[in-house]
């Protein structure tokens, strides 16, 4: 996740949104067992044995289809950090794939237009409404810094408070609106994201941006930013301030943007909180 303080203290602060420029980082264990299949089981095992390694700055998840638990590793995982994993997973090391990316797996803050609270700049991702009351969703970790929500950073034109967040675990909150004369259209579908899919990204920090999602259920460990889970992951580029903007195809809602790796000029991996479990718990629709 990525967000950016309109400080100068805050520029230091602020997380990086990444791409993943994806190499591939062969283990020779992973390499000499490359033929061997796992059962669903055994890559659970495998898949908590990572969860429980501590390393940060890494992504994974269950490729069924290939048999493997794929890991992608940020610039600040060492060898040692790698084989860590590897003995983690004892004797079902070969069901490893590791995978390289350049930069830093942080949290973001912002897409879509621009919103400010707690000293963050952030971005504003789907309006959402239930019953008469309308809100938007954003990141969780934009609700976590901030109470209450404006559009410039000057703080003088009001949007509401923040009703709720979910930050780690989860990467998603609401925020009321609250100031009338401030309009909030529509033109959205919830829907879930599927590999392969062509996907544009909106933030407030780089516009939009075009890619393809790589991967669902992915578990991210973001470098002193805490772990989240169930993320889509996709190769479109993000910078800081592009947290919580929204993930699309056409008009269908997929996901909120939460952090990542990289920059719009050398590309990166981001991941995205899915919308539609976010507008169930908040008993919410994206309109």
């Amino acid at each position: 996740m990525r967000i950016r303080r309109t400080s100068r203290r805050a520029q230091l602060l602020a997380a990086t949104v990444g791409l993943i420029a994806a190499s591939a980082f062969t283990l020779p264990s992973a390499a000499a067992a490359s033929p061997q299949g796992y059962s669903a089981d055994q890559l659970s095992d495998v898949s908590d044995a990572v969860q429980q390694s501590g390393v940060e700055g890494i992504a994974w998840h269950v490729d069924a289809a290939a048999d493997r638990v794929v890991v992608t590793a940020d610039g600040t995982v060492s060898r040692a950090e790698i084989a860590t994993l590897t003995q983690r997973a004892a004797g079902k090391a070969g069901a490893l794939r590791v995978e390289r990316a350049h930069g830093v797996f942080r949290p973001l803050v912002s897409a879509g237009d621009a919103i400010y609270g707690g000293g963050y700049r952030c971005s504003l991702g789907f309006n959402v409404v239930s019953g008469g009351t309308y809100y938007f969703l954003t990141a969780g970790h934009c609700g976590k810094v901030a109470k209450t929500w404006y559009t410039n950073s000057s703080h003088t034109t009001l949007i509401g408070p923040t009703m709720g967040y979910s930050f780690p675990g989860n990467d998603y909150a609401l925020v009321r609106y609250d100031n009338a004369s401030l309009s909030h259209p529509g033109g959205f579908t919830a829907a879930n994201a599927f590999v392969g899919e062509s996907v544009k990204r909106t933030g407030s920090t780089t516009g939009t941006h075009s890619g393809t999602v790589t991967a669902l259920n992915v578990t991210v460990r973001y470098q002193g930013g805490g772990t989240v889970r169930g993320m889509i992951q996709t190769n479109v580029c993000a910078e800081p301030g592009d947290s919580g903007g929204p993930l699309y195809d056409g008009t269908k809602a997929l996901g909120i943007t939460s952090g990542g790796s990289g920059d719009c000029r050398s590309g990166g991996t981001t991941f995205y909180q899915p919308v539609t479990e976010a507008a169930s718990v908040y008993g919410v629709t994206v309109y």
